[in-house]
């Protein structure tokens, strides 16, 4: 798993746990941190599939 992916799966983790805290405090704020966590896991995803179609591996590669 390439480093960035790594990164960026952390970052979803504890947004998401960002979120469920101001949530239960009763704070707004937590859609911004549910919206970051959308966005990071969406970079996670990218940053796996990129490294997946690098290496010619993975259920995208279709050979033969």
């Amino acid at each position: 798993m390439p480093r960035i992916a790594l990164v960026t799966l952390a970052v979803c983790v504890l947004a998401v746990a960002a979120a469920v805290v101001s949530f239960v405090q009763g704070s707004w704020l937590g859609i911004v941190w549910v919206l970051l966590a959308g966005l990071t896991s969406n970079m996670t995803f990218l940053a796996i599939r990129r490294e997946r179609a690098k290496s010619g591996t993975g259920a995208g590669s279709a050979t033969g």
